[in-house]
């Protein structure tokens, strides 16, 4: 439950830090090499927006976990705020610096003449949708967790008086099933 206040990083203007602070440094460094790896030393002008996106995300899926929470991710209108501008502004990017490139995708090498015309009408459907097909399926993705952690422990507390034993397995489910929704919050 700690783990999303763990990432606020405090500031202070000491030159010898405490575990607490070289814990926050270590976590953000990590997470920005992880980002940044991928990436050409022009890329990394992006470090700070995404890194601080992935410690938005991180914090709040995280504390919809705790039980009578809200979870803003699993909002279809939050996931497509988010999604949009970041998808537009990578086309947007990639058109601009490398555009024979970006435009290349629309069309796979080896395409018989007359199905280009065709193709590139679906490559360019397929690029401009999808943003909403990807915040779609990371809102049910998201909901659908949350609405199964509630239900079994539902079911588990109410197996509990009848039947102990499968109560306890359903413990076990409802364990293993958080488990994965932390993995899928992170």
């Amino acid at each position: 439950m700690l783990l999303p206040a763990l990432l606020l990083p405090s500031p202070d203007n000491r030159w010898v830090t405490n575990r607490f602070s070289t814990l926050q440094s270590w976590l953000l460094h990590l997470i920005t090499k992880q980002l940044m790896m991928p990436l050409n030393k022009k890329g990394h002008k992006w470090a700070l927006i995404l890194t601080s996106l992935m410690a938005l995300l991180l914090m709040t899926n995280l504390l919809g976990l705790l039980p009578y929470t809200f979870t803003p991710t699993t909002q279809l209108s939050m996931n497509m705020a988010l999604a949009f501008p970041l998808w537009l502004a990578t086309l947007l990017t990639g058109l601009r610096n490398q555009p024979t490139i970006s435009l290349g995708h629309l069309l796979p090498e080896g395409t018989p003449t007359p199905l280009i015309p065709a193709l590139i009408m679906i490559e360019t459907t397929s690029l401009l949708i999808r943003p909403l097909a990807l915040g779609v399926r990371l809102t049910a993705n998201l909901t659908a967790g949350h609405l199964l952690i509630q239900l079994i422990s539902t079911a588990t507390t109410v197996l509990l008086p009848i039947m102990p034993t499968v109560s306890i397995l359903t413990t076990l489910i409802l364990l293993l099933l958080t488990i994965l929704e932390v993995a899928v919050a992170m």
